[in-house]
């Protein structure tokens, strides 16, 4: 009797890989891993990081490596056919590079790959076996990503596997001065510029700078902005006015951009991804994020006008935590075999 085939999963980040393995029925086996992905230093470099990352999946599960017959990679940054096309936060010379075809030379095995959005998306997708429409997922983070999986699980990455780079999108906000907020890449006054750790930092500091905020304790410490924004958190957990203006802010923009993506997708539900999703506040923020949406959609997204009048998008948070990308391109990776 022939050994059973495996499928690992590696969800590659500017700073980790976090992994993941399948078996034949796309059932888990093992713990899932994490380590460190010196994506800064070069592709050669991670690709040693996926091999540890591969390793250390097949002792937690017990198997030989020769068992895994196929791998999924995804990437955070926009790519075609398992070329990156865009810097983002890895080494330079990633770009230009098939990392899919390196990275299946390196270990033998075929591989598929697609960016962490979308991986996400259909992680997010599988593991809800009770529900089998569409899904639109978005994760604010130090970016804002985003992917879309059509009813019946079919992962949606438009002609060049570029689609739903939702970070991109215009949305109609400006500073008080009247200015639009950069972000790299994505334009003036995207949303990204408006949601994700980068503009909650700049957010911060235009507050903090303030004379009605000079007595708050962010803006009396000697701390960079950068620890400043990370430590934001934790005051919004606490109900601090401040924090909760920005973090407010930011999740009204997002409910609203979401209205003008239910109107284009008529997506059903859109699950909110990203560190936001482990707080003790996510439940006022994903009102937050309602309100907004409600402000923008057109009222029969919202709620169907004829009986029994049920809701016609509905909002949930992401429950892979970090490992639903990883998950889902191991899934993706049983499609080779």
């Amino acid at each position: 009797m022939a050994d059973p085939n495996y499928f690992a999963g590696l969800d590659i980040g500017g700073t980790t890989v976090k992994a993941a393995l399948l078996d034949e029925k796309g059932k888990g086996c093992g713990d899932m891993v994490e380590v460190r992905s010196h994506g800064s230093e070069g592709y050669r470099a991670t690709f040693k990081q996926l091999r540890v990352a591969l390793d250390q999946l097949c002792e937690n599960a017990g198997i030989a490596f020769e068992t895994i017959a196929a791998c999924g990679i995804d990437v955070p940054a926009p790519s075609s056919d398992g070329v990156i096309w865009g810097q983002a936060n890895l080494n330079e010379d990633w770009v230009g590079v098939n990392i899919r075809d390196e990275f299946a030379k390196e270990i033998h095995r075929p591989c598929t790959m697609t960016n962490d959005g979308n991986a996400a998306a259909y992680g997010e997708w599988l593991l809800r076996p009770d529900h089998d429409g569409p899904l639109l997922f978005v994760a604010p983070g130090t970016g804002l990503g985003g992917g879309f999986v059509l009813g019946g699980g079919q992962l949606y990455e438009g002609s060049n596997g570029l689609a739903m780079e939702l970070g991109a999108i215009s949305v109609p906000f400006r500073e008080e001065d009247g200015s639009l907020p950069e972000c790299a890449g994505k334009g003036p006054g995207s949303l990204e510029a408006w949601v994700s750790l980068v503009a909650l930092r700049r957010r911060l500091e235009i507050e903090l700078a303030k004379p009605e905020n000079a007595g708050h304790p962010l803006a009396k410490a000697d701390l960079p902005i950068k620890e400043k924004a990370f430590q934001l958190r934790d005051y919004c957990e606490k109900g601090d006015a401040l924090a909760r203006s920005i973090f407010g802010h930011q999740a009204h923009i997002l409910g609203w951009a979401m209205g003008d993506q239910a109107s284009e997708l008529d997506p059903g539900l859109i699950v909110i991804g990203g560190g936001l999703a482990e707080t003790g506040f996510r439940d006022w923020y994903l009102d937050e994020v309602r309100k907004g949406f409600e402000e923008r959609a057109p009222a029969f997204y919202v709620t169907a006008p004829v009986p029994p009048f049920r809701a016609t998008t509905r909002f949930d948070w992401a429950v892979g935590g970090d490992f639903a990308a990883a998950i889902g391109v191991a899934h993706k990776a049983m499609s080779l075999v």
